[in-house]
């Protein structure tokens, strides 16, 4: 449905229109100043002298990130049972070294056996979803673990994924 423009629609507009105008030539810039590299100078020097910082939290985590310790796990050819230890155990063990990132590698579930079960999809990569659950609904696990992001490319892409650690020294129960 397509809505007739009215004469108090076209007011409005008008007001907004002349509204417009009268701010952008109160706020416009005078041409003194636009030539003047007097101006431009005093305005570069007093940006210089601005004691204040403000931090650059992309260098400070990228800086952090070069220090991390990183260990994997590659549960190809593991039932969900075996998995879900072995990644239990693993990530326990690595938050007692200290360890801050983990690449878990599950696969793509592309050649994945569950054709025995009549429950599952042929399609449907077990490990690949079952394994980050198991992760999530672990209270004893979540309480070590800061996040988890999907892999890059490089790592395992879509069959993989990161676990972020908390630190050792700063862990409280």
């Amino acid at each position: 449905m397509i809505k007739k423009i009215t004469d108090k629609d076209k007011e409005d507009w008008e007001n907004f229109l002349n509204n417009k105008k009268k701010n952008l030539n109160k706020n416009s810039l005078k041409k003194e100043d636009i030539n003047n590299p007097d101006k431009d100078k005093q305005d570069w020097e007093n940006f210089l002298n601005i004691n204040e910082k403000i931090p650059n939290k992309d260098y400070v985590y990228k800086k952090n990130i070069r220090y991390e310790k990183i260990k994997k796990i590659d549960l190809h050819g593991y039932t969900i049972e075996e998995a879900n230890k072995a990644v239990e155990q693993f990530i326990q063990k690595c938050f007692d070294e200290g360890v801050t990132k983990i690449i878990i590698i599950t696969g793509k579930g592309l050649r994945s056996k569950n054709v025995e079960n009549p429950y599952l999809s042929k399609d449907l990569s077990i490990l690949k979803y079952s394994v980050p659950e198991f992760i999530e609904n672990n209270k004893s696990l979540t309480q070590f673990i800061i996040e988890t992001t999907d892999a890059k490319i490089e790592d395992g892409g879509s069959g993989a994924f990161y676990i972020y650690l908390k630190n050792k020294n700063k862990f409280k129960e």
